[in-house]
């Protein structure tokens, strides 16, 4: 397995009306960023670029990568209504848990 490859994928709606894509790694994580408007980034988009950013050059694990990700989809409205968040390890819930829409 790819050491950027997300443990489970980022299930994202882009828009309504369109399909549910999935998002499986660093890479088009940072791809996906660097589509995202300008007008609308902020803490939250800097915090997972940073992240996934941190991942391609070994300063970030993957799993802080993707817990980043998701948590600017779904502050983002994109995290589709079946995706499973990223949770942290130890937690009562596991390590994924599904989001609440």
């Amino acid at each position: 397995m790819d050491r950027l490859q997300f443990e489970v994928p980022v299930r994202i709606m882009p828009a309504p009306g369109l399909p549910v894509e999935e998002i499986y790694s660093v890479e088009q994580a940072l791809d996906f960023l660097q589509d995202w408007p300008k007008r609308r980034q902020g803490k939250v988009y800097e915090a997972a670029f940073n992240a996934c950013f941190g991942a391609t050059v070994d300063v970030a694990s993957t799993e802080e990568a993707c817990r980043a990700f998701a948590a600017f989809c779904r502050v983002s409205g994109l995290l589709a209504r079946d995706a499973i968040f990223p949770g942290k390890r130890g937690s009562r819930a596991g390590t994924y848990r599904e989001a609440r829409a």
